[in-house]
């Protein structure tokens, strides 16, 4: 009940950010409202099946792409989001079924090269997807502080979602089934989990509001191109929120996400010429001090709060 009532209090006060006025901070807001779809996904299939997937990318660019194609076709704007989250909801239940026969490292280069064949196939497709040139969406007839707050609350909705999502696979069968599979799935398979069957599962559900941020960020930016939304780096951030967070839990992927936009901001500011290494060095070190994030560090407090006080 406590944590319920906690994660409201987040949201609501997440969702006032508009009544400050500032385009930045909602810019902010909408990004960690993104990186936090991104990141709650990927827990599903990584933090809690423990399965090292790279396709985060794939799904978000496959998400653009079919939302901007749609909206391009005269598709209503919420009708093409929502056809997104199915198309990548589609496209991970197909691959899962090709890939998840793979483990470690197999798995996570199997996942990597998804989102390279996708770049290469917007790319000459030009017919559709503009090719190399992207994709333009045309500007909605709306002020720009209504189009600011509108894909800031629409990000907020997709997050809000992903984070239910996640709630409900920890507390139920499928998150007790991808537990089992984690620390060790042949003996999963012998008392009789299906494990092929949840492994898919949880695949597609990395994905689906992956697809849909994916939309949303088309729509938001007005120009996509296959460098920018299939980029390694939606692959690979997403990884380091949860590790930083804490893996396989519920709160993690969130509280990773906003430790990393807030580092990402400051490198940015203040490491214009060379963020990317600086940006890299603190992840390193953060995750080589945190190696189960910062929920595991307040547990092993905790833990050692509650022994030093039986001991006494």
């Amino acid at each position: 009940m406590i944590r319920i009532l906690f994660s409201i209090i987040v949201v609501a006060a997440i969702a006032m950010l508009p009544l400050l006025g500032d385009n930045y901070l909602l810019r902010l807001g909408t990004m960690f409202a993104m990186y936090c779809v991104l990141a709650l996904s990927w827990n599903v299939i990584g933090g809690y099946a423990g399965y090292p997937s790279f396709s985060t990318a794939a799904f978000f660019g496959l998400g653009a792409y079919t939302g901007a194609i749609l909206q391009g076709a005269g598709v209503p704007m919420f009708a093409a989001w929502i056809a997104a989250c199915l198309s990548a909801g589609l496209f991970a239940v197909l691959l899962g079924m090709a890939i998840l026969h793979l483990k470690g490292h197999y798995f996570a280069i199997a996942s990597l090269v998804v989102a390279e064949v996708l770049v290469e196939i917007a790319t000459s497709w030009t017919s559709l997807t503009g090719g190399g040139m992207g994709i333009n969406r045309p500007v909605l007839r709306i002020s720009v502080g209504a189009q600011v707050q509108l894909f800031f609350y629409a990000m907020l909705a997709a997050a809000v979602l992903a984070f239910i999502m996640n709630w409900l696979v920890g507390a139920g069968r499928i998150g007790f089934a991808l537990q089992c599979i984690r620390q060790n799935e042949d003996a999963s398979s012998m008392v009789g989990i299906n494990t092929t069957r949840y492994k898919v599962i949880a695949f597609t559900l990395s994905s689906i509001f992956v697809g849909g941020a994916g939309a949303i960020y088309a729509s938001w930016v007005f120009y996509i191109e296959p460098p920018d939304v299939f980029s390694i780096l939606l692959s690979v951030k997403p990884i380091v929120m949860v590790l930083l967070g804490g893996a396989g839990t519920i709160f993690g992927p969130v509280i990773g996400a906003f430790v990393f936009i807030v580092m990402e901001e400051l490198v940015w500011r203040n490491f214009l010429s060379f963020h990317a290494a600086v940006l890299g060095v603190l992840i390193v070190a953060l995750i080589f001090f945190l190696p189960n994030g910062i929920l595991g560090v307040i547990r092993r407090r905790r833990a050692a709060r509650t022994t030093q006080g039986t001991a006494s």
